[in-house]
């Protein structure tokens, strides 16, 4: 399992990049299409679609602009609830979350949270299969809606 996690790893590494905690990969496509993407995907696999947070549409209301930013934020409570076992603290940051925007440059980006990095944020122990098992669906989820 850490082998195949390694290997996506790999893969993603070309137009993947961490950036305190967080992996950022470039989309194709539009913040709209990509956020699309990513939740026909989250329904097909069964997890549950908390909300899906449209920031451009918030600062519209308040009369102020921003680019085209969307929160996801979904989850399972198979894999979580395991995890918040192992460290409660980590709670604080699910159900998991996948922000794309663009940024000043046009481009479009799908960020999320690095598993690891929530390892090392509240020292979670013994819980490495449950975080490969995260870590492998969080690459999946950012490739399915980013090619």
């Amino acid at each position: 399992m850490l082998t195949k996690l390694m290997l996506l790893m790999l893969l993603f590494s070309s137009f993947a990049c961490a950036d305190n905690g967080i992996i950022k990969i470039k989309s194709p496509y539009s913040v709209k299409q990509t956020t699309k993407n990513l939740v026909k995907l989250l329904k097909k696999k069964k997890m549950t679609l908390f909300k899906v947070i449209n920031h451009k549409k918030g600062a519209k209301k308040v009369g102020q602009k921003l680019r085209p930013s969307t929160v996801v934020i979904f989850g399972n409570p198979k894999i979580g609830t395991p995890l918040m076992n192992c460290a409660p603290s980590v709670a604080i940051d699910l159900p998991q979350k996948a922000l794309i925007y663009q940024d000043q440059q046009g481009v479009v980006w799908y960020a999320y949270n690095n598993p690891n990095y929530l390892k090392q944020r509240h020292n979670i122990k013994a819980c490495d299969k449950i975080l490969a098992k995260i870590s492998h669906a969080l690459a999946n989820f950012a490739k399915g809606a980013t090619k």
